[in-house]
């Protein structure tokens, strides 16, 4: 519980000055999403995404920066796949396979993601508190991400769908109170200019990819949405495929945040702040004495639970229903599964799983929850205002 105190007393400050309202000026955010009542006790209930989330998510535990074991080629064939070691093990799990051709759980996937888009339309959001508001807009998001991941699954190289000419993210591909809205026009406009450009925000949205943010097994709510965004922020920096020094002058870091510098005003003093308040152990010393911030490490690869295994070859079939027995709260009832009758999987793939499982096994210790962040931060809170 210690080593959280840093960040936790640094971040109460920074969300304590985020209160204040960002669009002091001319603000770009639409009408319908400016407003907000900081007394209101309404609360947005996401029961759903819970359901969908704890059943498909797989936490696998922070990182120990440990890189995985070179891959082997499976028995009858040379061929080798070829994977980002230092990143192959990091980073939660979410079970894309269940998708693949199964109409029924993509059906469930489009309702959530509808109904959410649906809300504001009749419960307008200015209703509202603002941190309400953050959860509802950071769902959203990744409700949306995730289901236009399931449209072209299994296509596992995400970079085109994120950065390429056809990305999706500038696309309007939601309507939300009658505002036809991209997911930039969330994380750009509307998160950044609402939350005065707090580099918390962004650990929230998740990018279906390794080398992003964690999807969590929960969904954000007002409550805890700052304990949550904390927990993400420490989880992602202390990662291979967050942070990592190679040289005595130059600090690597993830390309992600080379994609939210609007985030950081001043992009390397502002970057380099931003990281000593979560930052642990030797790399610390490396970014203090670091001459410059280089945000090259990529990991394009989606988080599906076995996907980067399966390419290794050797003989495995699709059963869905046995691998979601073995993700960790697997109980959406209305999620189903595909399965044949008789099925193997490769040594790779059981090699891959049990080293995640591994890994989150040991990460059962020590961790701090959800819910002693938040008390910490209410106890901040009280302190800073009594």
């Amino acid at each position: 519980m210690k080593k959280y105190i840093k960040p936790l007393v640094f971040f109460t400050l920074l969300v304590i000055s985020s209160q204040t309202w960002a669009n002091s000026g001319t603000s770009t955010v639409p009408e319908p999403f400016q407003g907000f009542d900081e007394s209101s006790r309404l609360t947005i209930s996401y029961t759903d995404l819970d359901s969908l989330f704890d059943a498909v998510v797989l936490d696998t535990g922070r990182s120990n920066r440990k890189k995985a074991a070179p891959p082997k080629s499976s028995t009858g064939t040379r061929m080798k796949f070829s994977i980002n070691r230092a990143t192959v093990n990091e980073g939660n799990r979410f079970f894309f396979e269940i998708f693949a051709e199964n109409p029924e759980n993509k059906k469930v996937l489009q309702q959530i993601r509808k109904r959410l888009e649906d809300l504001p339309t009749a419960n307008p959001l200015e209703k509202f508190s603002r941190d309400e508001q953050l959860a509802y807009w950071i769902n959203l998001y990744n409700v949306t991400i995730v289901d236009e991941i399931v449209k072209i699954y299994p296509e596992r190289e995400l970079e085109d769908l994120l950065v390429g000419k056809k990305s999706v993210l500038p696309q309007k591909i939601l309507n939300v109170a009658g505002v036809p809205l991209s997911l930039n026009d969330i994380q750009f406009t509307i998160l950044r200019e609402n939350y005065d450009s707090n580099p918390l925000v962004i650990y929230g949205l998740y990018q279906g990819i390794i080398g992003g943010p964690n999807i969590r097994k929960n969904a954000y709510t007002g409550k805890y949405v700052y304990a949550d965004l904390i927990d993400n922020a420490i989880e992602f920096i202390n990662s291979n495929r967050g942070t990592e020094s190679t040289s005595a002058s130059t600090f690597r870091v993830s390309s992600f945040y080379q994609r939210n510098q609007p985030y950081f005003a001043d992009f390397q003093p502002d970057l380099t702040a931003h990281l000593l308040a979560f930052l642990e152990g030797q790399q610390v010393a490396e970014l203090k004495s670091a001459q410059k911030i280089k945000p090259d490490i990529d990991d394009w690869t989606t988080t599906d639970l076995y996907g980067s295994s399966r390419d290794l070859g050797g003989s495995f079939g699709t059963n869905n229903a046995a691998l979601l027995s073995g993700v960790a709260g697997a109980s959406s009832s209305r999620l189903t599964s595909k399965s044949t009758a008789t099925t193997s999987y490769s040594p790779a793939v059981l090699n891959h799983l049990a080293e995640l499982n591994k890994k989150r096994e040991a990460e059962k210790t020590g961790t701090v929850t959800i819910e002693e962040i938040g008390t910490a931060t209410d106890q901040q809170d009280d302190s800073d205002s009594g």
